[in-house]
């Protein structure tokens, strides 16, 4: 395919995923409502440790602006089958047949990572919010702006999400011989420290436990694409083996 091709191809995926988080946030909107209430719990939580916090919205649109972002947010995860495998068939005109198999693997295993992710990042939030809130002193009101607050869960949500589906692509890689299981695990010392920046900048210094919560099945992840690639590896190797022994043994008769 050529350059221009590409790009058309291109533009038909992307238009094809951004149908359907449109589709699917307009199914959100139904349930954006359960969304927000779930999302200030932990701000009840502190409002009833003796100190006063509540969520603010500072100008007139600002309540529309959470709700829409909370709608498209949803649209984005639940729409995750669908733009994951855009990016496979983005992908797929440049593999071989053989080639081609790997990215059914890649789907089954990256659909629920990703929603494994999210889940992740969902569970961890209240944690964080409940560290922070606890530095306020008891004394003062911790006056929460609505569109921060929720900008910060709904993209911690979504960037755990993709971290893990990350490792998945380092598999893929692996499978269509691009990289090597031995270059995966000798890059454990890069990866952990990539890793724990990530977590780092996704949870605020001040909770350290959130950050390690978070990094903990995120280098897990890793050490299992590892695995998988070196054993894939050895797979390839044995079966080359064999192959120039009946080869050899060919010649030979």
């Amino acid at each position: 395919m050529s350059l221009g091709q590409h790009l058309l191809e291109l533009r038909k995926r992307l238009f094809i995923s951004a149908i359907a988080v449109v589709v699917l946030s307009i199914a959100g909107w139904f349930v954006q409502d359960y969304v927000l209430q779930a999302i200030r719990e932990p701000i009840a939580i502190l409002a009833g440790h003796d100190r006063s916090a509540s969520l603010n919205f500072t100008n007139i649109s600002e309540a529309f602006d959470v709700r829409l972002q909370i709608t498209v947010t949803i649209g984005v995860v639940a729409a995750s089958p669908v733009w994951l495998y855009q990016i496979l068939a983005f992908l797929v005109p440049g593999l071989t047949s053989k080639e081609k198999r790997y990215t059914f693997g890649f789907l089954f295993s990256a659909i629920p990572l990703f929603l494994i992710g999210c889940a992740a990042g969902w569970f961890v939030f209240p944690h964080i919010v409940s560290v922070l809130g606890s530095f306020v002193p008891k004394q003062d009101s911790s006056l929460i702006g609505a569109k921060d607050y929720l900008g910060f869960v709904l993209k911690l949500v979504l960037a755990v999400g993709v971290a893990f589906v990350l490792p998945v692509f380092l598999v893929l890689l692996n499978f269509i011989g691009l990289i090597s299981g031995i270059s995966i695990i000798r890059s454990w010392r890069w990866a952990i420290l990539l890793i724990f920046v990530f977590c780092a900048l996704a949870t605020p210094s001040a909770d350290i436990s959130s950050m390690f919560l978070l990094a903990a099945p995120m280098i897990v992840l890793y050490l299992a694409a590892a695995a998988i690639s070196i054993l894939h590896d050895r797979s390839v190797a044995k079966r080359a083996d064999k192959l120039l022994d009946d080869l050899g043994d060919t010649a030979k008769a």
